[in-house]
């Protein structure tokens, strides 16, 4: 009798243990099901939708993210640069280029957690379209990521480790189109690195 209390417990411990296991599996390794890729940056346009992949759903929920719909707008995160190195809060980086039109643009770092990295004094590792000086008479512009002040635009980011940029676009047509790859966006491109 104890032998098979000891055999039902055994196999519930490995019945629950593995499905735990496949789970979190499942939610750490399964970011290419309906990503979108271009350059470095990464979108999951059908995130806010009924369409949306229920692991996707699972991960967003997870690292509590709000997830947009498509008439609200799509983020796009960048966990490389351009020569799809991983992004590090020690280096310097330029992201350089246009955005899609869009009513209103966030960027802004965050930690392999997706936690908002630390600013530097008051300035917070954000800004937004409303903050960027732009190229004359162009929607062109170029904005420098480190931890050294530089003139014109510059996010302060602190710490060490790696780093996502998140760009959200908000009113955007690109969030209804069903092919987001032709779409034009910043390159990041490492400047220099601190060790």
């Amino acid at each position: 009798m104890l032998k098979t209390v000891l055999l039902v417990c055994l196999a519930l411990a490995i019945a629950i243990g593995g499905g735990a296991g496949s789970v979190l599996y499942a939610l750490n390794h399964s970011a290419s099901f309906g990503a979108i890729h271009v350059g470095p940056w990464v979108a999951f346009p059908d995130i806010g939708t009924p369409d949306a992949d229920p692991y996707m759903q699972a991960r967003y929920a997870r690292e509590g993210g709000l997830a947009l719909g498509r008439a609200e707008g799509v983020e796009f995160r960048a966990s490389e640069d351009t020569e799809n190195q991983p992004l590090s809060i020690r280096c310097r980086y330029r992201v350089e280029g246009e955005t899609p039109p869009a009513r209103f643009w966030t960027l802004y770092a965050t930690d392999e957690k997706h936690a908002l990295l630390d600013g530097i004094g008051e300035r917070a590792a954000a800004t937004s379209s409303l903050a960027i000086l732009r190229e004359a008479e162009t929607t062109r512009f170029v904005l420098e990521v480190g931890a050294e002040p530089v003139a014109g635009n510059w996010l302060p980011v602190s710490g060490t480790g790696s780093m996502q940029l998140v760009l959200t676009l908000y009113d955007t047509p690109i969030a209804n189109r069903t092919d987001l790859t032709d779409s034009v966006l910043p390159s990041i491109r490492r400047i220099a690195c601190d060790g």
